[in-house]
């Protein structure tokens, strides 16, 4: 393919030949990714009964490398099956509700947005990265938070105290990770 054929593309997932299988298959694997990287997961009820995961570095990758829709579709197909009975949440987790059931929620609106910045080249370079998935932390963050505080009646200080603060270390490691991913596979794809 040529550079100017890879400049044309929007996300990552423009760059794989095909329509429809394309797409099924990338939402699939955006779900099954997430589900993956909620299993390397480790609740410590003392700080926080939202455990601490690899999904959102998983979220951030599915919504810059597929784009809005198919992003917002993976984790629709992530939240429906694991409501369902798929024990891919956290700890093999599935079904509706929960503290922690929030930030599945706002990964729906992370991806999607995290998508769409990607869609306008902000997953190119590692700064522009970096603004794109902090974007996509603060929105899984704040919706995520927002249903701790309600599911669990706490004051939204106690919600920020055990649905924020202990994740901000991680998440910055996370979302650093996740920036220098995008703008090297880009790299790799333009040679």
């Amino acid at each position: 393919m040529t550079t100017l054929a890879v400049r044309d593309r929007a996300v990552l997932a423009d760059v794989v030949p095909g329509a429809w299988i394309r797409d099924a298959v990338l939402v699939i694997a955006g779900a099954g990714l997430t589900g993956l990287a909620a299993q390397a997961s480790i609740t410590i009820p003392a700080i926080s009964p939202v455990p601490f995961t690899l999904q959102t570095m998983a979220v951030l990758v599915v919504g810059a490398s597929l784009g809005p829709i198919r992003s917002l579709l993976s984790m629709s197909l992530y939240l429906v099956a694991g409501g369902l009975g798929v024990p891919w949440f956290a700890h093999q987790g599935h079904g509706w509700g929960g503290a922690s059931f929030g930030y599945i929620v706002g990964f729906l609106i992370a991806a999607a947005v995290v998508g769409e910045l990607a869609r306008h080249g902000n997953d190119r370079s590692v700064l522009s990265s970096i603004g794109v998935m902090a974007v996509g932390e603060v929105i899984t963050l704040a919706v995520g938070t927002t249903w701790l505080a309600a599911d669990l009646h706490l004051a939204s200080a106690k919600a920020i105290e055990l649905g924020v603060t202990p994740f901000l270390i991680g998440d910055l490691i996370k979302l650093v990770a996740a920036a220098l991913l995008l703008p090297g596979a880009w790299k790799l794809v333009r040679r």
